[in-house]
């Protein structure tokens, strides 16, 4: 584990021609920081939420379990390095295609109601983040209201 998350470190500061197992790596740090920024937009991070980005990082990005924990743990050390959002929504921005974008809206969504309550600040997040990827208000309704079907 270690050795992952020193690799992943290096590949950070290294020059942009970085490979595209790298440049996927990246992209699959920027997705887990955005789904913990949502898991923690309410300001409780709780194990279910935890669990249900596992879950998402797992099937999304088709990681084993022991995969998606480690780069759950980086991505709580990005998070925390982090001065905001720009860093990882232009990663993302860069690498996804816009359907690729409004999946990531949707498993947002789906961890926001993962706890069955919609908090102000977790609907502001979600706002900005669809700014933030350039999506527009249409996109950012129908992702929720996907979300919501798919939670219940």
């Amino acid at each position: 584990m270690l050795n992952f998350i020193k690799q992943t470190l290096i590949s950070r500061v290294q020059e942009p021609s970085a490979t595209s197992a790298n440049r996927a790596e990246r992209t699959r740090i920027a997705a887990s920081v955005i789904l913990l920024e949502a898991a923690h937009a309410d300001h409780e991070c709780t194990d279910e939420e935890l669990d249900h980005i596992i879950g998402t990082l797992r099937s999304d990005f088709n990681l084993s379990k022991k995969h998606a924990e480690d780069l759950l743990e980086l991505a709580h050390r990005e998070r925390s390095q982090a001065v905001d959002l720009f860093e990882f929504t232009n990663h993302i921005n860069n690498e996804f295609s816009k359907e690729e974008k409004i999946a990531v809206l949707e498993a947002v969504w789906r961890i926001i109601h993962s706890d069955g309550q919609l908090e102000k600040h977790e609907d502001y997040f979600a706002r900005k983040l669809t700014h933030l990827l350039r999506l527009s208000h249409k996109e950012m309704i129908d992702a929720k209201l996907k979300a919501r079907t798919q939670i219940q």
